[in-house]
C-alpha cells in the first residue's frame, strides 16, 4: 500500500476566542475571555484570533474587543502572534489601534453570503480590502475567503469565484491568505478537487484552511488538504464556533482534535495537547460553555478522568 505524503509540521492557529466565542448568545464577561485566553496561550499555539472589530449591534459578544486586545497585549505580546477579524475599514482603524499583529479581512466567495455577511457585494468588500491594505503599516493583512467551498444561499461555490477573491488579495498586498468552509458542509472530495485547481493557478503559495464541521468533515478536509501539501490551518478549542450569517452552520474543527489527528499521523504541531484538553475542561466546567469536540466527549486524556 502507497504511504499518504503529509508535511512533517503544521501551523495551528486558535480562532477560539473569536470564531468559538462570536456565536454563544450570553455574554461571556471580559475577565472569564481574558482567563480563557490565557489557558490557550500557554499551550503552544503559535497564533491566535483573539478578537473582532465589528459593530457590537451585529455581533454583541464583541463589544469589549479593545479592552479583550490590550489584556492580551499586556500578557502576550511577542509570545503568540495576535489576529482581529475586520470586516471593513472602521473595523482596521480599531484593529491598528489596538495593537494586533494581522488583521484578518473577510469576503465571501459567495454574492449571496457576503451581501448577509457585510451587506456589500463582492467587488464593493474587494475595495474597501484594497484600502484597508494601504493603511496598514507594518501591520500584516490576511485575507479570508470565506464560503470557498459552499455557499448556504447558493449552494457549491465554483473555483472561479474563489479566484476573483484570492487574485484581489494578492494584488493588494495581503500578507496571508485563508480558504474557509464557513458553513461545514464540504466533503474530501470536493475539497480536493478545489484546492488542486487553487495549487495550479498559484503554485506553492502558503494558503491556510479554516474548517467547520457541521456534517463532521472537518477533519477529513484536513487529512485531504495535508495531502495536498497544505500546512497550515485554523481551529477552536471544544469545536466552539459557526457564522452567525451562515444558517445552520456548526462549530470550528476543535483544537484538540486536530492536534490529536496530527500527532496520531507523525505531523507535528508544537501544542500540547493536554494542556488543551485542560483548557477545554475548564471552558465547559466553570464557564458553561458548550463544548462538542470528539476527544472531550470521550473524556480520553482528561486530566482527572480515566
Amino acid at each position: 500500500m502507497g504511504s499518504l505524503s503529509l508535511p512533517e509540521k503544521i501551523e495551528i492557529t486558535e480562532v477560539c476566542p473569536r470564531d468559538g466565542f462570536q456565536s454563544v448568545k450570553k455574554f461571556i464577561a471580559t475577565e472569564q475571555k481574558v482567563a480563557i485566553i490565557d489557558s490557550l496561550a500557554v499551550t503552544g499555539v503559535p497564533v491566535m484570533e483573539v478578537t473582532s472589530f465589528v459593530s457590537p449591534k451585529a455581533i454583541p459578544q464583541m463589544a469589549d474587543a479593545a479592552e479583550v486586545m490590550a489584556e492580551f497585549n499586556k500578557r502576550w505580546k511577542g509570545k503568540v502572534t495576535s489576529v482581529v477579524l475586520i470586516p471593513n475599514l472602521r473595523g482596521a482603524e480599531g484593529a491598528l489601534a489596538s495593537g494586533a499583529d494581522w488583521m484578518n479581512f473577510v469576503i465571501s466567495a459567495s454574492e449571496d453570503h457576503n451581501m448577509a455577511n457585510t451587506r456589500r457585494t463582492v467587488e464593493e468588500s474587494i475595495a474597501e480590502m484594497k484600502k484597508v491594505a494601504e493603511l496598514k503599516g507594518s501591520t500584516k493583512l490576511r485575507v479570508s475567503a470565506a464560503t470557498a467551498f459552499a455557499c448556504p444561499f447558493a449552494g457549491p461555490v465554483p473555483p472561479e469565484k474563489v479566484f476573483r477573491v484570492l487574485d484581489a488579495a494578492m494584488e493588494a498586498g495581503a500578507d496571508g491568505v485563508t480558504l474557509a468552509d464557513t458553513i461545514g458542509t464540504a466533503d474530501p472530495k470536493f475539497v480536493t478537487g478545489t484546492l488542486s485547481a487553487v495549487r495550479r493557478r498559484y503554485g506553492s503559495y502558503p494558503f491556510a484552511l479554516h474548517l467547520h464541521d457541521t456534517y463532521g468533515m472537518a477533519l477529513a478536509n484536513m487529512a485531504a488538504a495535508m495531502a495536498l501539501g497544505f500546512a497550515s490551518f485554523d481551529a477552536a478549542a471544544g469545536g466552539l464556533g459557526g457564522c452567525p450569517f451562515a444558517p445552520g452552520a456548526a462549530g470550528n474543527a476543535a483544537t484538540e482534535d486536530m492536534v490529536n489527528m496530527a500527532h496520531s499521523m507523525g505531523v507535528s504541531t508544537g501544542i500540547d495537547l493536554l494542556k488543551v484538553l485542560s483548557a477545554v475542561r475548564a471552558m465547559e466546567s466553570a464557564y458553561g460553555l458548550k463544548i462538542s469536540s470528539h476527544l472531550a466527549a470521550t473524556g480520553m486524556g482528561l486530566p482527572g478522568q480515566g
